[in-house]
C-alpha cells in the first residue's frame, strides 16, 4: 500500500513539473527517487523493505522510472534523461528479470533520441537497431509504411556514424575512459543485465552494418535508402558519386511523418540524417579521388561536392587527415589539393590494386578456360579408384558400428542416470518431508515459546509502568511510599493506581470549585466598582450625541434650503421648453397608441384565425367521434339483431320438436289404446272360451298399486267378476263384503323410488296404464307395445300383471296381499 502511495504521489509530481516547466524541482525528484532506491539496496535487513522481486512492486518502481525518463526527455533535460535510463538498468540487473517488450520500446525509443542530442551517432545506430528487431517481433499490428521508415531510420543512422576512429593519438588514460564508457553504452544499448566482460561485443560501424544486412534491415529500408547505401558503401565512383548521392538525399529528405502502428516511436522524420550523410559523402569522395589522384585543382575538387563550399569541405578534410582517415594537403598558392605519396608501392592504392588484379583474372578465366588434364596416377594404377570406393564404403560401414554402439551405449548411460536420478529424487522428496514436518514443528514450539514471553513481557511492563506512575503521584502528594516488602501483583497496582486516581480527581474537582467561588467574588466587585463610572461615561456620551446631532440637523436644513433654491432655478429655466415637451410627448403617445392600436387589432385577428382553425379541428374531431359511435352502434345492433334471431329460431326449432314430440306421444298413446282393447277382447274371448269367469281383475277399488285401468270398458268385467262362482272358492273378506266402497289399499313405490298417482290424479292425468301382457295362449305375431313412459317421457310405470298358467285373470303379487293365501286354496281343495 505505500509502494502504491508512493507512485501515485511521484507520478503527480511529474506531471506538476512538467505542467509548470519546473526542471529544478524535476532534478530535485529524480534525486530523492534515486537515493530511495539506493538505501534500499544498502539496507536489506529492514523489516519493513518492500520486496523488489515481488512483480507488483518491480511493476510500480519500473512504472515511476519510465515516466521519469518520458517527463525528462518532454522537458528537454538530456542529462536526467540519462540518469533516467542508467536507474532503469540499475533496477533491472537489481532484480535479475527483463522488463516487457512494451516497455523496451519506450526505453530504446528514448535512448535514440538522448544518443541524438549528444551526437552519439554510434550509440544512436545500434539503440534504433534493437528498436527495430522489437518492434518486428512483438508488434504485430505494425504496417508495412511504418516498417520501412523504421528501417530506414536504422540504415541512415548506422550511416551516419564517422567512418574513422576518433581516438587515434588519444593518450592512455584517455584509452581507458572511452574504453569504460563503451562498455556502459555496450550494458545499456544490449541491455545486459550481467557484467561478464567476455561476452561484451564491441561497438564499431562495420559491426553494426554487417548486422543490418544479415538481420534483413536493409531489405525492409526504402529504395532510395537501399541506393544510397549502395553508393556509399560498396560503388567506387570517385568522379560522379556526389551528383549521384545528392538526389537520393532530396528524396530522403522528405520521407518521414508520424508513426500510426507504433505509439512508441510517434514521428520518424529521415531529414535528420542528411547533414552527417553530406559529411560522409564528402569523406568517402576524398578517400576514392586521394586513391586515383596525387593533385587536384580546387575548382574541381570543388564542382565535384556540391554539398557544401571549399571551407567547410577543408574543415572536414582536416578532422579527417587529423584521425589518419586520408592524407592530403591543400596548397592555396597553386590552388591545388595535392594528395599524400601514391606511389604503385604505397598502402592507398595497394588494395584497390588487388581488387583491379582478382578481377581481370577472374575475366580471363571465363574468356578462357582451362583445359582439364588427365591424371597421371590412374594411368599407373587403374584399379585404384575401385580400391578407394571400397576402402570407403568399408569406413563408412564401419564408422555407423561405431556410432550405433557409441548410441546404445550413451542410452544405457542415460537410463542408469535416470534411474539414480528418479531415487535421488525420492530419497531427497523424503528426506524434504521429513526437514519439512520438523520445521514445521519446531515453528510451532518457537511460536507458542515467543507468544508466551511476549504475553509475561508485555504484563511487566504494564506492572512496571504502574508501578511508576504510582511512584510518581506518590511524590506528588508527598505520600508515603510502597513498602518494598509488599507482594507487588498487576491486580494491586491497578488497584491502588486507580484509587489514587479517584483521589486525586476528588481533590482536583475541590480546588476548582474554590478557584470559581473566587472568581465569582472578584466578578461581582468589579462590576460594582464600575457601575458608577460606566453611567457618567453614559451621560457625557448622551450630551456629546445631542450637540452633534443639533449641529448636523441645522447643516442638513442648510443643504435643503439651497437644494430648493437650486431647483427652482432649474424649473425657471425649463419651463420655456413646456410647450414643446408637450407636443412631443403627445407625438409619442400618439404614435404608440397607433402602434398599440395596430398589433392589438393583429392579435385579435390572429386570435380569432386561431379560434377557428381549433373549433373546425373540434368539429372534425366531433363528427369523427361521431360517425365511430355511429359505426360502433350499428355493429352492435346488428349482432344484437343476429343474435336475437338465432335466440327465435332456436326457440322456433325448440317448439317444432316439442310440437313434433306431443304429437308423437298421442299416435303412440292411440296406439296403446288399441292394443289394449284389443288384448281385453281377446282376453275376454278365450275366458268365454274356457268357461270361466275371469279372476285376475280386481274391483276398482281393489286395484293394485301398479295398475292405472279406469277405462269404462275394463270396469264391466271387473263388476261381473264380484259375483261369486257357483263351485269357485271366494275368500271370507269377498264373501262378507261382497261389494267395498272403501278406499284402495296404499299404493306402493315403482320400481324407480317413484310413488304411484293417486285415483283422482290417474284420473286428471287420463287413463294410462300399462298394457297387459298376453298369456301363453295368445299369438306371438304381435310384438308388445312400447312403454308409454319412455315415449312420453312422464308417469309411473306399472308392473304388468301375470297370466296363471290356465288363461285365467292376472294380478300382481307385490300389490295383492291375499295372493299367497289365493295360491293355496286349491292344494286344499
Amino acid at each position: 500500500m505505500f509502494t502504491v502511495c508512493c507512485n501515485y504521489i511521484s507520478h503527480r509530481a511529474f506531471q506538476f513539473c512538467k505542467q509548470y516547466k519546473r526542471t529544478t524541482e524535476f532534478r530535485r525528484l529524480c534525486e530523492i527517487i534515486r537515493n530511495h532506491l539506493a538505501n534500499l539496496n544498502k539496507y536489506k535487513d529492514q523489516r519493513d523493505r518492500p520486496d523488489l522481486s515481488a512483480p507488483e512492486s518491480l511493476q510500480l518502481y519500473l512504472d515511476t522510472r519510465f515516466e521519469q525518463l518520458k517527463i525528462a526527455t518532454e522537458l528537454g533535460l538530456w542529462q536526467e534523461a540519462f540518469r533516467s535510463v542508467e536507474d532503469i538498468h540499475g533496477l533491472m540487473s537489481i532484480v535479475k528479470k527483463t522488463p516487457k517488450a512494451s516497455l523496451m520500446v519506450v526505453y530504446y525509443a528514448k535512448l535514440t533520441e538522448i544518443f541524438w542530442i549528444s551526437s552519439s551517432h554510434l550509440y544512436h545506430a545500434y539503440a534504433w537497431l534493437n528498436l527495430f528487431s522489437l518492434q518486428k517481433s512483438f508488434n504485430k499490428n505494425l504496417s508495412q509504411k511504418d516498417l520501412q521508415l523504421i528501417a530506414s531510420s536504422v540504415v541512415l543512422a548506422a550511416l551516419s556514424v564517422t567512418p574513422y576512429n576518433q581516438t587515434r593519438g588519444a593518450s592512455h588514460l584517455e584509452l581507458e575512459n572511452e574504453k569504460e564508457r563503451n562498455l556502459r553504452m555496450s550494458n545499456l544499448i544490449g541491455f545486459n543485465l550481467e557484467s561478464k566482460l567476455e561476452n561484451r561485443e564491441v561497438l564499431s560501424r562495420s559491426a553494426v552494418l554487417t548486422e543490418l544486412v544479415s538481420k534483413g534491415v536493409l531489405s525492409c529500408a526504402t529504395q532510395e535508402v537501399k541506393d544510397l547505401y549502395h553508393l556509399l558503401e560498396n560503388d567506387f565512383l570517385p568522379l560522379d558519386v556526389a551528383s549521384k548521392i545528392h538526389p537520393s538525399l532530396m528524396k530522403i529528405s522528405k520521407l518521414g511523418g508520424k508513426l500510426t502502428s507504433a505509439s512508441s516511436v510517434p514521428e520518424v522524420q529521415l531529414s535528420q540524417y542528411v547533414p552527417s550523410l553530406e559529411r560522409l559523402a564528402t569523406l568517402r569522395l576524398l578517400k576514392q579521388v586521394s586513391q586515383l589522384y596525387q593533385t587536384m585543382k580546387i575548382e574541381s575538387l570543388s564542382q565535384m561536392i556540391p554539398f557544401y563550399e571549399f571551407s567547410m569541405v577543408e574543415k572536414i578534410s582536416v578532422d579527417a587527415v587529423k584521425h589518419n582517415f586520408i592524407a592530403m594537403k591543400v596548397d592555396h598558392m597553386k590552388g591545388a589539393v595535392l594528395f599524400g605519396n601514391m606511389g604503385l608501392e604505397s598502402d592507398k592504392l595497394q588494395d584497390h590494386l588487388t581488387v583491379f588484379a582478382e578481377s581481370l583474372n577472374k575475366s580471363r578465366a571465363m574468356i578462357y578456360p582451362a583445359p582439364k588434364k588427365a591424371s597421371k596416377l590412374c594411368e599407373v594404377l587403374p584399379g585404384l579408384g575401385e580400391i578407394v570406393d571400397k576402402e570407403h564404403r568399408r569406413l563408412l560401414a564401419r564408422k555407423s558400428i561405431i556410432e550405433k554402439r557409441k548410441e546404445e551405449q550413451e542410452r544405457q548411460l542415460l537410463e542408469m542416470e535416470r534411474e539414480e536420478e528418479s531415487k535421488r529424487q525420492h530419497l531427497l522428496k523424503k528426506t524434504e518431508e521429513a526437514e519439512k514436518k520438523r520445521l514445521a514443528a519446531m515453528f510451532e514450539q518457537q511460536r507458542a515459546e515467543r507468544i508466551r514471553k511476549e504475553i509475561e513481557e508485555r504484563e511487566l511492563e504494564e506492572a512496571q509502568a504502574l508501578l511508576q506512575e504510582t511512584e510518581k503521584h506518590l511524590k506528588r502528594g508527598k505520600k508515603k511510599p510502597i513498602l518494598d516488602g509488599e507482594k507487588l501483583t498487576k491486580q494491586t497496582l491497578i488497584e491502588r493506581a486507580l484509587s489514587e486516581q479517584l483521589k486525586e480527581r476528588q481533590e482536583q474537582e475541590k480546588r476548582l470549585q474554590k478557584v470559581a467561588k473566587t472568581m465569582d467574588h472578584l466578578e461581582r466587585a468589579k462590576r460594582e466598582e464600575a457601575a458608577p463610572l460606566i453611567e457618567a461615561a453614559f451621560q457625557r456620551r448622551l450630551v456629546e450625541e445631542k450637540v452633534l446631532h443639533e449641529r448636523e440637523q441645522q447643516l442638513e436644513v442648510e443643504l435643503s434650503r439651497q437644494r430648493h433654491d437650486g431647483d427652482l432655478k432649474e424649473k425657471n429655466r425649463l419651463a420655456r421648453m413646456l410647450e414643446n415637451k408637450m407636443i412631443f410627448q403627445e407625438r409619442v403617445i400618439s404614435r404608440r397608441q397607433a402602434e398599440f392600436d395596430q398589433r392589438r387589432v393583429e392579435r385579435e385577428e390572429r386570435i380569432k384565425q386561431i379560434i377557428q382553425a381549433r373549433k373546425q379541428e373540434r368539429d372534425i374531431k366531433r363528427k369523427k367521434i361521431f360517425y365511430v359511435r355511429s359505426e360502433e352502434e350499428k355493429i352492435k345492433k346488428m349482432r344484437e339483431e343476429e343474435e336475437a334471431r338465432k335466440r327465435e329460431e332456436a326457440e322456433r326449432r325448440r317448439k317444432e320438436e316439442a310440437e313434433h314430440k306431443a304429437k308423437m306421444d298421442e299416435i303412440a298413446e292411440k296406439q296403446r289404446q288399441r292394443e289394449r282393447e284389443l288384448e281385453e277382447k281377446e282376453r275376454l274371448r278365450r275366458e268365454a272360451l274356457l268357461g270361466r269367469a275371469p279372476e285376475g281383475i280386481s274391483r276398482p277399488s281393489e286395484l293394485p298399486a301398479g295398475s292405472h285401468t279406469t277405462e269404462p270398458v275394463v270396469a264391466a268385467p271387473a263388476a261381473a267378476a264380484a259375483a261369486p262362482t257357483p263351485g269357485k272358492y271366494v275368500p271370507r273378506f269377498r264373501r262378507e263384503r261382497p261389494e267395498s266402497s272403501g278406499p284402495a289399499p296404499p299404493s306402493e313405490p315403482d320400481r324407480w323410488g317413484k310413488p304411484a298417482p293417486s285415483e283422482p290424479d290417474r284420473r286428471a292425468a287420463g287413463s294410462r296404464a300399462p298394457p297387459l301382457q298376453s298369456d301363453r295362449w295368445t299369438s306371438g305375431s304381435r310384438a308388445p307395445p312400447q312403454d308409454s313412459d319412455r315415449l312420453a317421457g312422464g308417469g309411473s310405470r306399472a308392473t304388468p300383471p301375470d297370466s296363471n298358467r290356465l288363461g285365467g285373470g292376472s294380478g300382481s303379487s307385490k300389490a295383492e296381499p291375499w295372493r299367497s293365501s289365493r295360491v293355496r286354496n286349491p292344494q286344499r281343495g
